[in-house]
C-alpha cells in the first residue's frame, strides 16, 4: 500500500511538473511572438523617421515625395473565397525631382532599386541620390513587396525574383504615366546586390522599357548562392509564405528566379561591377553570370575589381576609390541617357554628393 501511495505521489508530481513545463513553453512562445511583432512595429517607426530625414537630406537640391500605387496581386496562396483575394498589391516608392527643372522639357529617369532579401530604401543611398540629381536625373526608388518598414503582412509578401521584379517595372511605368517631364526613351535601372539582381531581371523581362542598366555585385545564381549561404538564410526562401520548398525540391523554380538562367533575353546595354573580396555575393557567382552572357554572345561591359576596400559595398562607401568606381558607372549611364550635367571627374562628383547645393 505504501508503495502504491508513493508511486501515485511520484506520478502526480511528474504530471504537475510536465504541466508547469508546458505552461512555461507556452508563455515563452507567446513572448517570442510579442517580440517578433514589436520588431515589425519598430521597423515601421524607423521608416517613418527616415521619411522625414530624406526630405531634410535633399531639401537643398530636390523635391521629395513618397507615392503609393498598385502592382500585381499577391503571389501567395490564399483562399479564393475571401473578399478581394486577388486585388492588386499596393506598394510605395520614393520620388526625387531636381529643383529648378523646366517642366516643359524632358529629363532622364533612373529607377534605383534597394538591396536585401528583406531591406528598404535607406539613407545610406543619400549620396548616390544626390549625385544622380546633380547630373539632371529624376530618381524613383521602389519599396517592392517584401521590403521592411511596412508591417509583417507586407514583408511576408516577399516574392524573390518573382513579382517583386514587376514592382520595379511598375515604378518605372508609374513615373512615365504621372510625370510629363520624364523621357520614356531615357530610362535606366540600377542597383547593387539584390538591387543588381532586379536590374538584370528587369532588363531580361522588359527589354523595351529601359535604355540601359547597371548591376553592382549582383545576386546572379540563386541555386549557387543558397549552396554557400547558411541555413538561416535558406529558410527565408523555403518559408511557407515564400517559395515554400528548398532548392533540391524544386530546382526549376529557383532557376526561373536566377538571372544567370535568363541571360539569353538580354538586349539592353548593361554594365556589371564585382569585387574579388566580396563576402556576401561571392565572385564565383558573378563570374558565372559573366560566362553565361559571353556564351550567349551578348554585348555588355563589366569590370572585376581586385580586393577593393569595402568588400560587398566597395563602390557605395565614401572612399576616393569608391567615388572613382561610381564615376565609371555614371559615365556609362550618361552615354545612353544624356543627362544635362554629366560628371567630368571625381571632383565634380564629390561636390554634388557631399557639398550643399548653392
Amino acid at each position: 500500500m505504501k508503495l502504491k501511495i508513493f508511486l501515485l505521489l511520484t506520478l502526480s508530481a511528474i504530471v504537475v511538473k510536465a504541466q508547469q513545463a508546458e505552461n512555461i513553453d507556452t508563455k515563452i512562445n507567446a513572448l517570442k511572438q510579442q517580440i517578433d511583432n514589436l520588431s515589425f512595429s519598430f521597423d515601421e517607426l524607423s521608416k517613418g523617421i527616415e521619411d522625414v530625414s530624406w526630405e531634410h537630406k535633399m531639401a537643398d537640391i530636390a523635391f521629395v515625395d513618397k507615392v503609393r500605387f498598385s502592382s500585381l496581386a499577391s503571389a501567395q496562396v490564399r483562399s479564393k473565397t475571401g473578399k478581394g483575394y486577388n486585388n492588386p498589391l499596393t506598394i510605395y516608392a520614393y520620388v526625387f525631382v531636381p529643383k529648378g527643372i523646366d517642366l516643359n522639357k524632358k529629363y532622364p529617369l533612373i529607377v534605383l532599386v534597394h538591396g536585401g532579401v528583406h531591406g528598404n530604401f535607406g539613407l545610406s543611398n543619400a549620396h548616390i541620390v544626390r549625385e544622380l540629381l546633380a547630373q539632371g536625373y529624376v530618381v524613383a526608388a521602389p519599396e517592392y513587396r517584401g521590403s521592411t518598414g511596412y508591417g509583417k503582412k507586407f514583408q511576408r509578401e516577399i516574392d524573390y525574383g518573382g513579382r517583386e521584379i514587376d514592382d520595379t517595372k511598375y515604378t518605372r511605368d508609374y513615373m512615365l504615366q504621372n510625370y510629363d517631364f520624364v523621357d520614356k526613351n531615357r530610362v535606366g535601372v540600377m542597383g547593387w546586390s539584390h538591387g543588381g539582381m532586379h536590374t538584370l531581371m528587369n532588363l531580361f523581362q522588359f527589354p523595351d522599357s529601359y535604355a540601359v542598366g547597371y548591376a553592382g555585385v549582383p545576386v546572379s545564381d540563386l541555386i549557387m548562392r543558397l549552396g554557400y549561404m547558411n541555413d538561416e538564410y535558406r529558410k527565408l526562401f523555403s518559408a511557407d509564405y515564400h517559395i515554400g520548398k528548398e532548392v533540391f525540391q524544386n530546382v526549376k523554380e529557383y532557376r526561373k528566379r536566377s538571372p544567370v538562367w535568363n541571360v539569353e533575353k538580354l538586349k539592353t546595354p548593361l554594365l556589371i561591377h564585382a569585387n574579388t573580396n566580396d563576402d556576401d555575393v561571392l565572385i564565383e557567382e558573378v563570374e558565372h553570370l559573366i560566362s553565361a552572357l559571353k556564351a550567349n554572345q551578348k554585348k555588355f561591359e563589366y569590370k572585376i575589381y581586385e580586393n577593393a576596400a569595402g568588400g560587398h559595398h566597395f563602390d557605395r562607401i565614401d572612399n576616393y576609390a569608391s567615388k572613382e568606381a561610381r564615376l565609371k558607372v555614371y559615365q556609362f549611364l550618361a552615354s545612353y541617357l544624356k543627362p544635362n550635367h554629366p560628371f567630368k571627374d571625381v571632383g565634380a562628383l564629390s561636390k554634388a554628393g557631399y557639398y550643399p547645393a548653392k
